[in-house]
């Protein structure tokens, strides 16, 4: 058939079919090979101004805020409401979490670690089970100190990664997709 016999309406349904949309399924993740990383799988991604039961504490995934917190290598001194850094893993962003086990020394090389990083934040993160942990998009990590070498391993191979659900979506605050 020639193509100037196609409607323009055909002409983008043809030339739309490879759009990626918010409707996409989110890419499974892996364990990218790092020893004790867990992956979840099947993550909602609706926006909601309500609160979420997340399964996992610190949360990987899910419904989650309309805005995203600030995930440009920010460090908060107080703890995060969930439904906004959801939002940042979304993102691409890795939320790296510290409970108060977690020593002053290794807060501040995590933070070292973090500052001026994009897509990253930390964050205080009292009701999690191991002192540290680092979470992007359906995968999650527990370590007990800031010198492990999984922490590097985690960062580079997750953050802006092959699981992240909207690559290239922006992590500064205040701006609204």
């Amino acid at each position: 058939m020639p193509w100037r016999l196609l409607t323009p309406a055909v002409i983008v349904l043809v030339l739309g079919a490879g759009c990626s949309t918010a409707s996409d399924p989110t890419p499974e993740p892996s364990d990218g090979g790092i020893e004790g990383v867990q992956t979840f799988g099947g993550l909602s991604r609706e926006h909601t101004t309500d609160d979420v039961d997340y399964a996992q504490s610190p949360p990987v995934g899910g419904d989650h805020d309309p805005q995203w917190l600030d995930c440009t290598g920010t460090v908060f001194d107080e703890p995060v409401r969930n439904e906004n850094a959801v939002h940042s893993l979304e993102h691409g962003a890795v939320w790296v979490t510290h409970s108060a086990a977690a020593s002053e020394a290794d807060i501040d090389s995590l933070a070292a670690k973090v500052t001026g990083q994009p897509y990253s934040f930390m964050s205080p993160y009292p009701d999690q089970d191991s002192p540290i942990v680092l979470t992007a998009w359906g995968v999650q990590l527990g370590v007990d100190k800031a010198n492990d070498p999984r922490i590097g391993e985690f960062l580079t191979t997750y953050r802006s990664g092959p699981q992240t659900p909207e690559p290239g979506a922006t992590c500064e605050a205040g701006e609204m997709p």
